[in-house]
């Protein structure tokens, strides 16, 4: 009788090994993201349970980001965010800036590691930034109070306060570490996602129970909350695996004295979602970016500082139109970035004519690739506007529910993205070692 996929991952050693390392690191980080920065105000804590206000929706939007940290002022309060916007920047820096462009161009691999290495340098002043925004932000909780009991620049709070941030910076860079010793050891590529997945649904419960604590409307919203769940799950799957296959001619070839080997035909796949759930997390992180900055002039003496740093706050925050609106269009806009950015480096038209295949009809080379890339950008659409639509899909709810977009879903649908695309990648993760091992079945039918 033959084993099935799943006992056969289970009696694979080094499969087994890569698995329980990764389980064993994210139950560490876990235990780690438990541990308060010292001296903090847990009343302020409980305070941002009840709290509706923009900086206590900013804040459930960075806990997103976070892993779940954010919420419980965990010495990783931060999680990956820093890294994930130093790692945007330098992205956006690399179209405008040629020198940047040419070098990734040049020698990939070396412009890799020139990208990862900066991407690390750029992580700590970032990280700086987010951890004083993220005071500030918990301190307009509750007014006339502080997050931290010894937060201050001068006099006796200097050297506490200069702790503490350093604290939260080394947090963050512990989490990035951990997510790299998964992604290099572990289920490979997935460490910095695996971390944020973590964090996500070790929330879960904590939502069941908020949602439930409504006694009468509790249930219905539950209801509600896992059939969009459920129909949500269903339709980024469909995106997910959702590929367009352009035929591609092989000629024939001669083979030495034995004469001219026949051609065929194939096809290349090119799939609707090529980046998952990349321009989701980094539409995110873009957006809240400036409230996280206006935070640090929401009490400045100077009257316009402050006015402009309440209205960027209270507009991009998660629960203005405005917010809905940026956020679909980032998510489309990311996409479409990312897909061109991938296609680029992949370069179809340079590969295949090297294998000497050809898309009928199409000159091989460029012409192929702007064939190809052009195919790509119409398949996109449709995912693009789709992802959109998911993420905002917490906000349509709260309207037709007359409740907080937090209060509608078990997890948001940001959460959900993230959860469903990295469950999918570890599925192929595991089906391609599986493949490498010599087992042809699939783990999911």
């Amino acid at each position: 009788m033959k084993r099935s996929p799943w006992r056969f991952l289970w009696k694979s050693t080094d499969i087994r090994k890569k698995l329980m390392l990764t389980l064993g690191i994210l139950v560490l980080y876990r235990l780690i993201a438990n541990i308060p920065v010292p001296g903090f105000n847990a009343e302020v804590i409980k305070a941002l349970k009840s709290n509706t206000t923009a900086a206590g929706d900013l804040i459930s939007i960075l806990n997103v980001l976070s892993g779940g940290t954010l919420s419980s002022f965990s010495i990783m309060a931060m999680g990956v965010y820093p890294y994930i916007t130093a790692s945007i920047i330098l992205q956006l820096l690399g179209p405008i800036i040629p020198a940047i462009e040419r070098k990734m161009k040049d020698d990939p691999r070396e412009g890799q590691k020139w990208m990862e290495k900066w991407t690390m340098i750029l992580t700590i002043p970032m990280a700086i930034l987010s951890a004083i925004g993220q005071i500030s932000l918990f301190n307009q909780i509750v007014p006339g109070t502080t997050v931290l009991r010894d937060y201050g620049w001068s006099g006796s709070n200097f050297l506490p306060t200069l702790a503490n941030l350093s604290t939260m910076v080394a947090g963050t860079m512990v989490a990035i570490w951990l997510g790299q010793i998964i992604s290099e050891y572990g289920i490979q590529q997935q460490g910095l996602s695996l971390i944020i997945f973590s964090g996500i649904v070790s929330q879960i419960p904590n939502n069941l129970v908020r949602i439930l604590a409504d006694k009468t409307t509790g249930w219905i919203v539950l209801v509600i909350s896992l059939v969009v769940l459920l129909i949500s799950v269903f339709a980024i799957v469909y995106i997910q695996q959702g590929t367009r296959y352009v035929k591609l001619m092989i000629p024939g070839q001669r083979i030495g004295y034995r004469g001219i080997k026949s051609g065929g035909s194939t096809t290349l796949p090119l799939r609707v979602n090529s980046v998952g759930m990349i321009p989701l997390i980094f539409a995110q992180s873009i957006i809240t970016f400036p409230a996280l900055i206006a935070s640090f002039f929401v009490n400045s003496g100077t009257a316009w500082v402050k006015n402009s740093s309440v209205w960027i706050q209270s507009h991009l925050s998660g629960s203005s139109s405005l917010y809905v609106v940026l956020y679909f269009v980032l998510v489309v806009a990311f996409t479409y970035f990312y897909t061109s950015v991938t296609f680029m480096n992949n370069d179809y038209g340079s590969s295949l004519k090297k294998q000497g295949a050809v898309v009928p009809g199409r000159a091989a080379g460029t012409e192929t690739q702007k064939y190809l890339a052009k195919i790509q950008n119409r398949i996109t659409l449709p995912g693009a506007v789709m992802l959109g639509v998911i993420a905002i899909l917490p906000n349509i709810l709260a309207v037709i529910l007359h409740t907080s977009a937090q209060a509608t879903m078990l997890m948001s649908s940001s959460g959900m993205l993230i959860v469903v695309g990295v469950v999918r990648d570890i599925i192929d993760y595991l089906q391609s070692e599986l493949s490498q091992h010599g087992y042809e079945e699939k783990l999911i039918r």
